[in-house]
């Protein structure tokens, strides 16, 4: 084990306590936890990261947590009885909850936490609560049967109150609910605010008392560096902003709350008794591991007042881009690494619109694979996605977040001539999905804070000469669950999305403009579906980011898809809930985002201590009278 001293900057000496670097179980070194068993008095755990979703903390993620990959520390505090947890892969690939003492080596999974994800303690550190499979489950630390609570399609965090509540997003664009730790029907605790442009409420935690429950808000998702942090009264109903500019805030008993901010952990000191800040944030801790864009981050504290995180900084996953084949080798199309979205191709298959996100800012951008330059097309917002070319291939629809934080759908030529023209004029955030090939309307992606997700279809008429008029977009789904990726078939008579109305998500299609029918695709979780444009083949990403397949027929108004199969043995790198794929129009190949043979991500494996936080934290932040 590599121990040394060190607190903000991790600089030798600069603090009179102790940062260990804690491998894996069976990583090794039993000489220096035995050496400090002696001040080792409280129980802490780690738990699996969420990769940038964009969900995740995703969730989805798109989560894997094999020791190689990375570990994300508790969200709650954590008492001295309770034996640590971390997430690891098994041969199966499933996850599971693992507990180890940290003076041993071995370490006990705990049977029926498979899949799960985002896991928090009880009060009294004898169960955890977690997701897992599209549900909000319990088990006891002692090991036995899993208990299911509640339907968390995607959540975005949980925590357990003293009064035996537990309070949790239950999606990433749902506000907070709360459900007995016995289970039963989630009640609404909060609601977005649509003056303000709330989008999502998640990462809460309820505070001591279960007087208040303190929890990440915004008016954008993907993107949490600007978050609010805000306190919520289970007395009054009320809330309030205690202090804007951060994410995946606690409170810690010092009297103090901590957040997340570019990478540094801050603390601001803050009277619990009267809910309200007492003072200016200063900087902790730097290079701890965050996803901005998810809102979560990776550290946790025990009761006695230690620290565990995982170092790492709030960073952008850099990718390359591959070709993958059937036979699931893969080809370097850009191999130079950035931080690359949602990659779409032209209809000619000879252009590749994408996002890259360079610190603060993400812009659309077309490479010419062929020629190997990357043209940047969008300028002066703050956050474009979600690139679709139109039929013609001749212009990019794209999502377009200006700098008042208002989202609405855009177009512009391919080739950068001439201004960018909003298609929809609305506060909701929204994304472009696909267009019917006759290029007359637009199936786009809106959040609504009573439905959530929505699928909405936009016809747009005039031409070239005589202007473009886009006429009102006309809901086709807006059930209480989450619809999303809306993709036309190569007629246009049929509209494929995800849904996650099972309780997880999968694939559908049904027929456009309808009503018809409705039909299953995926089994076992399915995202982001995809037609071939030259063969009667419909594909899909697995959670674990492999493509799937299943041939179709449609005849009248029924149609027919075969059981889906693994369509290669490849497997890419997850960028969350969003798109890391797109298929050639040949149907033979697939441009994916992948880690660099020459330069894969070095293995997180390890997470780090400091010992006695709380004091050093009254030090540098003195604390406020409660």
């Amino acid at each position: 084990m590599d121990c040394r001293s060190g607190f903000a900057s991790g600089r030798p000496g600069s603090a009179g306590f102790l940062s260990q670097n804690a491998r894996a179980p069976g990583l090794g070194c039993r000489g220096a936890l035995r050496a400090d068993r002696h001040r080792i008095r409280n129980w802490l755990r780690v738990a699996h990261a969420e990769a940038a979703s964009a969900d995740a903390p995703d969730r989805r993620d798109r989560r894997g947590c094999k020791p190689s990959h990375q570990l994300r520390a508790s969200r709650n505090p954590v008492t001295r009885r309770q034996p640590p947890g971390f997430c690891r892969a098994g041969p199966d690939q499933k996850r599971r909850i693992y507990v180890r003492s940290l003076d041993q080596l071995q370490a006990t999974v705990l049977s029926g936490t498979e899949n799960s994800r985002n896991h928090f303690f009880s009060p009294d550190g004898q169960w955890l609560g977690f997701f897992a499979d599209g549900k909000l489950k319990k088990i006891s630390v002692q090991g036995g049967a899993a208990a299911t609570l509640c339907d968390a399609p995607d959540d975005r965090g949980g925590s357990w109150g003293e009064d035996g509540a537990i309070v949790f997003t239950p999606s990433f664009g749902a506000p907070l609910s709360k459900v007995s730790s016995a289970g039963g029907t989630p009640q609404l605790l909060t609601t977005l605010d649509r003056q303000v442009g709330d989008l999502t409420h998640r990462w809460p935690q309820v505070l001591p008392g279960g007087k208040a429950v303190l929890f990440t808000s915004s008016t954008f998702t993907g993107f949490y560096e600007d978050a609010d942090i805000v306190l919520y009264s289970t007395a009054s109903g009320q809330r309030k902003t205690v202090h804007r500019g951060g994410f995946s805030a606690r409170y810690v008993p010092t009297g103090h709350l901590v957040y997340m901010h570019e990478g540094t952990l801050y603390a601001l000191p803050f009277n619990v008794n009267h809910l309200e800040v007492t003072g200016q944030p200063v900087p902790l801790l730097d290079r701890v591991a965050t996803n901005p864009g998810t809102g979560g981050a990776q550290f946790s504290f025990s009761e006695t007042g230690n620290l565990v995180y995982v170092v790492g900084g709030s960073v952008v996953q850099n990718l390359s881009i591959y070709w993958m084949d059937r036979q699931g080798k893969f080809t370097p199309l850009r191999e130079t690494p950035g931080g690359y979205f949602a990659p779409a191709f032209s209809p000619d298959g000879r252009r590749l619109a994408m996002n890259i996100r360079d610190g603060r800012r993400t812009d659309t951008w077309v490479y010419e694979w062929e020629r190997d330059t990357v043209t940047r097309l969008t300028f002066g917002g703050t956050f474009t996605g979600s690139p679709v070319w139109t039929p013609d291939g001749q212009r990019i629809t794209y999502s377009f977040l200006d700098k008042d934080g208002v989202s609405n759908v855009y177009w512009k030529r391919a080739d950068g001539a001439g201004d960018a023209l909003p298609l929809t004029e609305s506060k909701n955030q929204k994304y472009p999905s696909s267009w019917r090939p006759d290029g007359k309307v637009l199936a786009f992606t809106q959040l609504n804070p009573d439905t959530s997700w929505d699928i909405l279809t936009l016809a747009i008429e005039g031409d070239e000469k005589s202007g473009w008029k886009p006429g009102e977009p006309k809901p086709f789904l807006n059930s209480p669950f989450n619809e999303v990726d809306a993709a036309f078939s190569p007629d246009g008579r049929w509209l494929a999305y995800g849904s996650d109305e099972s309780g997880n998500s999968e694939v559908y299609v049904r027929p456009f403009p309808g009503p018809g029918g409705k039909w299953q695709i995926s089994t076992g979780g399915g995202l982001l579906p995809r037609w071939s444009r030259s063969s009667k083949e419909f594909f899909y990403r697995t959670t674990d980011s492999k493509i799937m397949v299943a041939t179709y027929t449609a005849t009248g108004d029924s149609f027919h898809a075969d059981k889906p199969q693994l369509w290669s043995p490849g497997q890419f790198t997850g960028r969350g809930p969003g798109s890391n794929f797109d298929v050639h129009p040949d149907g033979k190949r697939f441009a994916v985002l992948k880690d660099s043979v020459a330069g894969e991500a070095k293995a997180v494996n390890k997470v780090s201590f400091i010992f006695n936080f709380f004091d050093e934290l009254r030090r540098k932040v003195p604390p406020g009278k409660n």
